[in-house]
């Protein structure tokens, strides 16, 4: 149950209507959403070590509906967490992943090897794509855990990137992808 009382409408956005920035951010998201330069398994490794991070119940149950096509099985997402271990990584993607994790544990530690290997793999626009997209994922997953806004739904992103809110099946029926 939604901390605030929430306008008519659909849970996950209709809260931005209480606010006059809320029409910025939703622009912001959408913006993230669409035109990052990262390959979908670079964007959803980072994405979702945010949602770890932040143990945000509708970002840690996210999922694209093309995702299978694009490699995002219940493999890629159930070893986020164990990232450094997991074969089934690119380099770039565990770079996503542990850059989400320094952006949202560890933002103050200096780290000269991590930032030589990340400019190694990275254009200095996708690390700015990259800092930006977690950015706006640690914030707006922290605002929907922090008013506890559809912490018992999942959401699917379509192709043409509209999302569908759903709800989760009990815990011992969910599927991880």
């Amino acid at each position: 149950m939604a901390r605030i009382e929430l306008p008519p409408g659909d849970e996950l956005t209709s809260w931005l209507a209480l606010s006059p920035l809320g029409p910025s951010l939703g622009a912001f998201a959408g913006a993230v959403y669409s035109k990052s330069r990262l390959s979908p398994r670079e964007f959803e490794a980072a994405r979702m070590r945010v949602a770890v991070s932040n143990g945000c119940t509708t970002c840690l149950n996210t999922r694209h509906a093309e995702g299978l096509a694009q490699g995002l099985d219940a493999e890629f997402y159930a070893n986020v967490a164990s990232w450094r271990e997991h074969p089934g990584y690119s380099e770039r993607e565990r770079l996503a992943i542990e850059f989400a994790e320094r952006f949202c544990e560890r933002w103050q530690e200096e780290a000269p090897a991590f930032w030589q290997r990340l400019r190694a793999a990275y254009s200095d626009g996708e690390i700015v794509d990259l800092a930006i997209q977690v950015a706006e994922l640690v914030g707006a997953g922290r605002i929907l855990r922090m008013l506890d806004i559809a912490q018992t739904c999942g959401l699917t992103i379509h192709a043409d990137r509209s999302m569908q809110l759903h709800p989760l099946a009990p815990a011992g029926e969910r599927k991880s992808a």
